[in-house]
């Protein structure tokens, strides 16, 4: 079997799929198409896995082969000494992961000259043979057979206490270097080891913020992202001490791992000449070679483990942020408030095109509340606005309100129908400053590109969205902590899939969109703008093959999610893939009936029976999905739009008191719960436990990123700007506690161990919650559940 069949096996067994489905796909990916594209148009080729499956295939094929690349590098460079046997190259043949590999290769890795090197070139390694074979044997009186002169760059061995340092540098480095021994002492501390966080003295007032950990354990192989990410920060800062144990492996006679080691070793101590010092080449094995070296290797798969989590929470939200539901094509006039600087106003009409920019200062400390409400009721007018977008930074609560007297003005002028709605101005910054913004509006101070960037938010959030570096966003979870390339990786497959399932407006689309398109790149999404801009909106999806430098295979790829509304063909405004044409036109002639009578047709749609029309090229799947198609075409998967209401009166953390029932609109999800914006610049948190009645593992599972949603004020921390939330709207807030001033009390540096644990129903340790008023309000919650 060569190597390709072997990762193909592997990879079915992983994914519980046929290996048949795993080698079309990768041969699929191999030329070049992407996962929408598979996921979509090739679902007979692989058996109808679907995108997830997909991505995973994706991802864990680049694994495979890069274990691969390496085994045949190991494999040649033990051969090159001469070492490789049957035995050993068995053993990398089966080695099914990179540290198992890693772990066979370590005795035959180049490294610097150690001093076990240094004695087996003073030809001592007969000497720790013999004394590990017969301990009856006496290390001072073997090791005089030893001594020697200098002899190039080999000391000189004087004495026998420098013979049995040698001879047991020799048996340490074997020791250590035993692959079976190491791998079952890396399990075992992985499944029963503890990490524990220390306090590093004289870092307390500099290192607050990390106070949970100031004295704290727990099981490494339970501890969550969140925890795992905040305690490695602390550490990178020079507050936290991190350390790895076995549970009582104080209080044991002998290190458990010592006696793991000299089990592996065959050594015991009988009382016989030899075995003070075997048990002594056991303990410095230990100690000095493993100890260390396993530390490091854990401490880095929990680092992996918490990223990989981290990064899905990222991408998890971000999808749902993508995918919001849009407020759609509609004039938009924009507020991007400020104070000092004045509120930018911009105005976009129902495509996104930017109109008329102002600015107003109804604020303090100008005040010319009368006069911004006469700017805007102006813009309003003559641009025929339907939509206020409200950016959510400073003074965002005061311009809502400013917001709502215009309308309320302009209501009684008419009956002029707008409505307003609080928009998230994250990564608009980034977007106003890039160079992208740059090109699109030259002309433009920053501050108004913001504002022209949060109206078209509003309109479309994942079309404007696209144009932001997903990590400026704001939704991740300790996201400048993990891997940048596997999260760029991660977040750019989430846009892609986005993108792709809605589907792009090829003559309203901007090339950022476009970019993002299967099969096409930045280059050839401004070459599809510069064709557009040339010669005017394409009329056929087939136009595209006049496009420089956009040949047959990116048609291929890209076609099926382009749509052309009001275009020559009416299937080229929905996702039937152009290379399915000849298919629904010979189901529309079986019918007697032409191709766009047979579009929304639900009653006629439903009645054709799939199966009648598969061939060698479609199958029943796909045709199912091309009539699905026709019968709603170009549909979007996205939500229909709703806005929170913000509650009047409450624009500041002052304004909340607890028991008080707000509207609000999630901004991030993680592990340990929800966070909210009830429009007081400054998101609360709903606990993970406070998310419902019932237990809750996955927050996900209750809540996403932009859902609107319901909750009860259960705790204000002011000093802390802390908002404890509960959506368990039959909660009641408790008192605040003596800890509600922001300090901590005296529990909050006791041991994981000497706190209530983590209960089946879902109560989590104190270390996963805020402290002071905020946390009393979560300890009431989660008693509610018990």
């Amino acid at each position: 079997m060569d190597a390709q069949a072997k990762i193909n096996a592997r990879l079915a067994e992983e994914l519980a799929v046929r290996p048949q489905q795993v080698a079309a796909t990768v041969e699929l990916l191999d030329g070049g198409a992407s996962v929408p594209f598979i996921s979509r148009y090739r679902k007979e080729v692989t058996g109808g896995l679907d995108d997830t499956q997909l991505r995973q295939l994706d991802e864990r094929l680049r694994y495979c082969r890069e274990l691969e690349e390496r085994r045949e590098a190991v494999m040649a460079a033990i051969d090159e000494q001469g070492k490789l046997d049957p035995s050993l190259a068995k053993q990398i043949r089966d080695a099914d992961t990179k540290q198992r590999l890693e772990d066979l290769y370590l005795p035959y890795r180049k490294k610097r000259r150690t001093k076990a090197q240094i004695a087996l070139e003073a030809g001592l390694e007969p000497l720790a043979d013999a004394l590990l074979a017969d301990p009856s044997l006496d290390p001072q009186q073997e090791a005089q057979g030893y001594l020697r002169a200098a002899e190039g760059d080999t000391p000189a061995i004087e004495d026998a206490k420098a013979a049995l340092d040698g001879a047991k540098q020799i048996l340490m480095e074997r020791f250590a270097e035993d692959a079976e021994l190491v791998g079952r002492l890396r399990e075992r501390f992985w499944e029963e080891g503890e990490l524990s966080s220390r306090l590093i003295e004289g870092k307390a007032e500099e290192g607050a913020k990390f106070s949970d950990y100031f004295e704290h354990d727990e099981r490494l192989v339970k501890v969550p992202s969140h925890r795992a990410l905040a305690m490695f920060r602390g550490r990178n800062e020079g507050v936290l001490a991190l350390a790895l144990k076995l549970p009582g492996e104080d209080e044991a006679p002998v290190h458990p791992a010592e006696v793991a080691i000299a089990r592996q070793a065959g050594i015991q101590d009988h009382g016989r000449p030899a075995d003070r010092w075997l048990r002594e080449v056991v303990r410095w094995t230990w100690r000095v070679k493993l100890y260390t070296h396993l530390e490091t290797e854990l401490m880095g798969r929990l680092r992996e483990r918490a990223e990989l989590e981290a990064i899905n929470v990222f991408a998890a939200n971000l999808k749902d942020l993508l995918l919001a539901a849009p407020a759609g094509p509609k004039a938009t006039l924009a507020l991007d408030p400020g104070l000092r600087t004045g509120c930018k106003v911009a105005v976009v009409d129902a495509t996104g095109q930017f109109l008329e920019h102002a600015t107003i200062y109804p604020h303090a400390p100008q005040n010319r509340w009368d006069e911004s409400l006469g700017v805007l009721g102006k813009l309003v007018q003559k641009h025929d606005v339907e939509l206020i977008a409200v950016g959510n930074g400073t003074a965002s609560r005061e311009s809502d309100k400013l917001a709502g007297e215009l309308i309320s003005r302009l209501g009684g002028q008419g009956g002029r129908k707008i409505s307003k709605v609080m928009v998230s101005e994250a990564g608009a910054s980034v977007y106003s400053a890039s160079e992208y913004a740059a090109r699109e509006f030259p002309d433009l101070d920053v501050t108004i590109r913001g504002a022209v960037s949060i109206a078209r938010r509003l309109q479309d959030p994942l079309a404007e969205l696209v144009k932001i570096e997903p990590k400026s966003i704001g939704v991740g979870q300790y996201q400048h902590d993990v891997s940048q390339v596997q999260l760029s990786r991660s977040l750019e497959a989430v846009i892609e899939d986005c993108v792709n399932a809605v589907g792009v407006d090829l003559n309203m689309a901007s090339s950022a969109l476009l970019s993002r398109v299967s099969g096409l790149n930045p280059g050839l999404a401004e070459n599809i703008v510069a064709r557009r801009n040339a010669e005017g909106a394409f009329t056929s999806r087939q136009a595209l093959l006049e496009v420089s430098r956009l040949g047959p295979k990116t048609f291929e790829q890209c076609a099926g999610f382009l749509r052309i509304m009001n275009g020559d063909n009416p299937l080229d405004a929905s996702a039937v893939h152009p290379e399915a044409y000849p298919l629904v036109e010979r189901i529309a002639k079986a019918g007697r009936r032409e191709v766009a009578s047979l579009i929304g047709d639900s009653a006629t749609l439903k009645a054709i029976k799939p199966a009648e029309y598969a061939d060698e090229r479609f199958g029943v799947p796909t045709i199912s999905d091309i009539l699905k198609e026709l019968d709603k075409p170009g549909r979007d998967p996205r939500p229909e739009f709703k806005a929170a209401e913000f509650r009047e009166g409450v624009e500041t953390l002052k304004d909340l008191t607890p028991g008080m029932l707000l509207e609000g609109t999630v901004t991030n999800v993680t592990h340990f719960g929800a966070f909210v914006d009830i429009g007081v610049h400054q998101d609360g948190l709903v606990h993970i436990s406070a998310l419902s009645h019932s237990f809750v593992e996955d927050p996900r599972s209750v809540v996403k990123a932009g859902d609107i949603v319901r909750v009860k004020v259960m705790a204000v921390d002011i000093p802390r700007k802390r908002i404890g939330l509960s959506m368990r709207l039959d909660d009641e807030p408790e008192a605040a506690d003596a800890e509600s001033s922001g300090g901590r009390g005296s529990d909050s540096r006791r041991s994981s161990r000497e706190r209530k644990p983590r209960r089946q129903g879902g109560e989590a340790s104190r270390s996963e919650q805020p402290v002071g008023a905020l946390g009393a309000a979560l300890l009431q919650a989660k008693h509610k559940t018990k």
